[in-house]
């Protein structure tokens, strides 16, 4: 594998799990990371007690999913309230990419990299001084005020609300949300 160190620098994209990966690796690789795309995300828990609640409950879950099987998860997964309002074919495309993955490789991440696990990076969000683009789903009300919370404390940062979107944003608007991404990119250069 190449070394980091020696990449060119590169836009760095991710969506909810994935935009809390982006806020990592920008921090810990700021030289590598041009611009920042952080799609229905947060910087992670703040409150201790919470953090330790939500990884007590992500470890159950783990379990749950491990016991119960994968299609069991998937089913209770997408009718969580977050993802309500989706329609039937976001809901389907939604379902089958979940499929695609494993109980065992869900359950790991639900430990690895839940919520509860990952480090909180709300204070040292003023070191990221790559542009930011923080895009978020009109209806999504919890990701749009944490969205609304990371362009506060972001140097550089703007925010996107996709008209009549929820937390999926990407798959509920795939055109608006790579418009984003697109112009977060023509000014970012």
């Amino acid at each position: 594998m190449e070394d980091l160190a020696q990449s060119e620098p590169y836009a760095l994209a991710g969506y909810s799990m994935g935009g809390r990966i982006a806020l990592h690796l920008a921090l810990s690789q700021p030289a590598l990371v041009r611009r920042l795309v952080l799609i229905s995300t947060s910087a992670g828990l703040p409150d201790p007690a919470e953090r330790a609640a939500r990884r007590e409950s992500d470890a159950e879950l783990a379990e749950g999913l491990e016991r119960a099987g994968l299609e069991t998860f998937v089913k209770w997964w997408g009718g969580q309230p977050l993802f309500a309002g989706q329609s039937p074919e976001v809901a389907a495309a939604s379902r089958r990419d979940r499929q695609r993955n494993t109980a065992a490789g869900l359950a790991a991440s639900l430990r690895g990299m839940g919520t509860g696990t990952m480090v909180p990076v709300w204070d040292r969000l003023g070191e990221l001084t790559m542009p930011a683009t923080v895009v978020v789903g009109e209806r999504d009300a919890k990701f749009r005020a944490l969205g609304e919370k990371l362009v506060e404390r972001l140097p550089d940062a703007q925010l996107v609300v996709i008209p009549r979107a929820g937390h999926a944003v990407h798959l509920e608007a795939p055109e608006a949300v790579a418009a984003a991404i697109n112009g977060a990119m023509r000014w970012a250069v």
